[in-house]
């Protein structure tokens, strides 16, 4: 019996709940509970000792994490929300940021040391080892009890620091523990150097795991075709890394293992010491200690093993998306893979007959059954973060796997060529960058594939997931199982699934959605089988335009009549060229004050010099032009939708001023829906505009805490007192409404 799996799955679900929840202590009461009344069972509670196990593991977990809350992290909560003059210390290179330039670092609070992730408002480069003195504003990325993943806190940084006021570098020679970030920075350079223009980014990101250089459609390509793990560094590179460290040094297991161990530290580090990394290290490491003392390698207990190691070290690791995703991988694989892998070849029939024949089938069953049984846990975890589920994953991964380990080899080839002969290693990768284009290509051209992924916009395919997976466990636990019934089920539902997915977009009528973008704005309008959007910008440019995309995908709509942009501010139209590289548009509708600007839209673009109008279906579109010269808020387009049972306003981020200013000189009638101005800011949404338009509903897209207090108490009071239903983003979600 595993009795460290068991112990791991308690432990890890400890961590889950203090990290995710602040309602965990009654749990623990009950564990403890669970474990006397088990002990004081004896030999009767034989039948329960698994369930033991896991309590046991809870009750740890429960321990450490608070240990390590109230020893670690409560230094670090001092600092919440306050302004300090501090010194920190560079452990990377400086990065270009939205708004100037960071990098990571570490500080000294109370006797530890902290990793920090700083943000600076001017253009400094800074290198490993310097030093920066000056006032930081800090802010803690993971509070207790966050009910959302966080990306840093699960790489171990749990402090973010923001420049207040002119700071002062001071350069220092580097040290040992700034090689890995040297070595890092210089395979950079040389990739930078050597590889082609189109296939330096996803060198890069196969050797690093460095994906900032890859473009949001190659990205998005990834994503879509199933393959984006081969560009997250994790257990695939390790293994690759330690099939050639083998070959190397001929199988010889003393000379593995001196070689091997420095090599996967040096590796884990080079990489930034990711969770998912470390994982794969681990259980690399641990398969190289077998062959040592010549035992047997236990795949489950060295994933259990390697997440007790993680979890001790930063219990937060549990929050990190690269985890999960690295974890549930390789547990499907143990779980699934001979099952399915039998079943496959059963499926195939004899092939003994053949040696060519049976190796080509092994080579395949086995090719397809780890792609199957690594999706069977890492599915529901991409369609809760990322929204999408790829259906053309399997068909992926047999096109692309196979050649990824000769690109990293020829990638760690041409770095090391580059020191002796740098004419050389250009030329070795101009030659590794066509199998780098083959990956790029597939993974592109499938991703264009009507059904390549499916989205969970549409509660309809949330439906079909758990279906699927209540359909799952029935067939695990049955004695008579019939794959190809399991299969048939599968795709039955995903058809009706899709099909009433689809009839949600073609209904009549009209459907006006307020997408849940944060603190931007995004708006979908369809009627009588048309589909306008106005604004996609928000929080992140790159989220925007995929909840966009993938709300329309969702409803069966994959070309759009008309994009209309207020104005071009991040929050609106940030998103705007991401979306375009997805969904195809007619025309994109901007006002006349950006003619001479290079929007970077390569669409169709209409400026609006005086007011339009258009037809959608039945309804009319009207565009109001600004008439004042202004700044960016008060240039923005109005839009009237007019239709015979709805009438729906929006004025962009337009104060007051430019409220009155649009009363003023167009018409506009009384009207059902109003999109409440510069996200409910308190100079907009006026007293006159409304009175003049009474509205019955106001939509107010914000985030949750933004920085500027928006919605205003002010704004919000006015629509209370003029009797309007307010719905608002932060608090409903994306606001859906039909008529």
């Amino acid at each position: 019996m595993r009795k460290l799996v068991y112990m791991t799955l308690g432990f890890g679900a400890a961590c889950g709940l203090w990290a995710y929840t602040d309602s965990h202590r009654w749990i623990l009461a009950g564990c403890a509970a669970a474990v006397l009344f088990g002990a004081a069972a004896g030999k009767e509670a034989r039948p329960l000792h698994r369930a033991l196990l896991v309590l046991l593991g809870l009750l740890a977990g429960f321990g450490w994490c608070r240990f390590y809350g109230h020893a670690y992290l409560l230094p670090a909560k001092m600092l919440d929300d306050t302004i300090r003059n501090v010194e920190l210390r560079a452990s990377d290179f400086s990065r270009d940021a939205a708004y100037g330039t960071t990098f990571d670092a570490m500080l000294m609070q109370a006797g530890r040391p902290y990793r920090v992730k700083v943000y600076l408002n001017e253009s400094l480069a800074v290198t490993p080892g310097d030093y920066l003195y000056g006032n930081f504003r800090f802010r803690m990325t993971a509070p207790e009890g966050e009910t959302e993943s966080n990306y840093h806190s699960g790489k171990g940084t749990f402090l973010l620091a923001y420049q207040q006021d002119t700071v002062r570098l001071e350069d220092y020679a580097p040290t040992r523990r700034d090689l890995p970030a040297r070595i890092r920075n210089k395979v950079q350079q040389i990739i930078t150097l050597t590889f082609p223009e189109d296939a330096a980014p996803f060198a890069k990101a196969l050797v690093l795991g460095d994906t900032s250089d890859l473009d949001y459609a190659t990205d998005t390509a990834f994503k879509v075709s199933g393959v984006r793990h081969v560009v997250a560094v994790s257990g695939l590179h390790v293994s690759i890394l330690f099939a050639l460290l083998s070959t190397l040094t001929l199988k010889r297991r003393w000379l593995t293992a001196l070689v091997g161990y420095p090599a996967l530290v040096l590796f884990a580090a080079v990489a930034g010491f990711t969770p998912s990394v470390c994982r794969a290290c681990i259980m690399s490491g641990l398969l190289l200690l077998s062959y040592l003392v010549s035992r047997e390698y236990d795949g489950p207990s060295a994933l259990s093993f390697a997440v007790l190691v993680i979890l001790w070290g930063n219990p937060l690791a549990i929050t990190s998306v690269s985890f999960q995703l690295s974890v549930a991988s390789v547990a499907g694989i143990y779980l699934f893979q001979t099952g399915i892998r039998r079943w496959l070849t059963a499926w195939f029939g004899d092939c003994s007959g053949s040696r060519i024949k049976a190796f080509f089938v092994n080579a395949l069953c086995t090719s397809i059954a780890i792609s199957l049984s690594a999706m069977v846990l890492t599915v529901p975890l991409c369609a809760y973060y990322f929204g999408v589920v790829s259906l053309i994953g399997p068909l992926t991964n047999l096109l692309t796997l196979w050649v990824i380990s000769g690109i990293f080899y020829g990638i760690c080839g041409v770095c090391g060529l580059f020191f002796l002969f740098p004419a050389a290693a250009a030329a070795v990768a101009r030659l590794v960058a066509w199998p780098i284009r083959y990956v790029l290509g597939t993974a592109k051209f499938l991703a264009k594939f009507p059904l390549a992924a499916v989205y969970t916009q549409s509660i309809y395919i949330v439906l079909w997931l758990i279906f699927i997976y209540i359909l799952l466990l029935y067939f695990l636990f049955s004695r008579n199982r019939r794959p190809v019934t399991l299969s048939c089920c599968a795709c039955i539902g995903l058809c009706i699934a899709l099909l009433a997915g689809w009839h949600e977009g073609m209904r009549s009528g009209m459907c006006f959605t307020v997408l849940d973008v944060g603190q931007g704005q995004c708006l979908l309008l369809q009627s009588e089988g048309k589909t306008v959007m106005v604004d996609c910008g928000g929080d992140s440019d790159t989220k925007a335009a995929d909840l966009a995309a993938q709300t329309l995908l969702a409803r069966g709509i994959n070309r759009l009549d008309c994009l209309i942009l207020t104005h071009l501010d991040r929050d609106h139209a940030g998103g705007a060229q991401h979306f375009l590289s997805r969904v195809d548009t007619d025309v994109v509708i901007l006002s006349d004050v950006y003619s001479q600007l290079d929007t970077g839209l390569a669409k169709r673009v209409v400026y609006a010099k005086e007011d339009l109008q258009m037809t959608l279906g039945t309804a009319k579109i009207q565009i109001f032009t600004p008439r004042f010269p202004g700044n960016s808020n008060e240039m923005s387009l109005c839009i009237l939708f007019d239709m015979e049972n709805c009438d729906i306003l929006i004025t962009g981020d337009r104060s007051g001023f430019g409220e009155r200013s649009l009363l003023r000189h167009a018409q506009i009638p009384d009207v059902d829906i109003l999109v409440a101005g510069h996200h409910g800011a308190k100079n907009a949404t006026c007293e006159e505009l409304l009175d003049a338009v009474t509205p019955e509903i106001v939509c107010i897209s914000v985030s949750a805490d933004n920085s500027y207090g928006h919605p205003s108490s002010d704004t919000i009071a006015r629509l209370q007192q003029h009797g309007c239903t307010i719905y608002r983003t932060d608090r409903h979600g994306t606001i859906t409404i039909r008529r």
